[in-house]
């Protein structure tokens, strides 16, 4: 089980806490941020990142294959259900996308490179937010 707290400070700074680590969220200046964290949505790509990276070596290492590095690069955006060439299912409206680029550097041989490409599409967060995950929101006031 992954645990994370927030705390808002001043503005729309975010204090974010998980185990021992500590970093802060916030919004840009030309939506009235101060610009001095990612947005969320920036810190949920940086998980996404993080996991395809370390799913794909942790994959490696297991299989005794020589991985000379990983390179992750996603883009998040909005388009209109009609544009969306790739998505599965038709909707109305908008559908958020996550456009995911990874570059896998070392040697190797045909049946590797098939299956470490599989491998970066089956990371756990990857899953998580292709398959959908089901929210069970509570809501206090002091």
């Amino acid at each position: 089980m992954a645990t994370v707290t927030a705390q808002l400070g001043e503005g729309t700074v975010v204090n974010i806490q998980a185990r021992q680590f500590s970093w802060r969220g916030d919004e840009p200046i030309s939506v009235g941020g101060t610009d001095t964290g990612a947005n969320p949505y920036e810190l949920l790509l940086g998980g996404l990142a993080a996991c395809i990276a370390v799913t794909l070596r942790l994959y490696a290492n297991h299989k005794g294959i020589t991985l000379d590095g990983v390179d992750v690069k996603l883009e998040f955006d909005r388009v209109h259900a009609d544009d969306c060439v790739d998505c599965d299912e038709r909707a109305d409206g908008w559908i958020e996308r996550i456009q995911s680029h990874v570059t896998i550097r070392g040697s190797f041989d045909d049946a590797q490179r098939k299956r470490l490409g599989q491998v970066a599409q089956r990371c756990p967060v990857h899953k998580t937010l292709a398959n959908g995950v089901h929210m069970v929101d509570s809501v206090a006031f002091e």
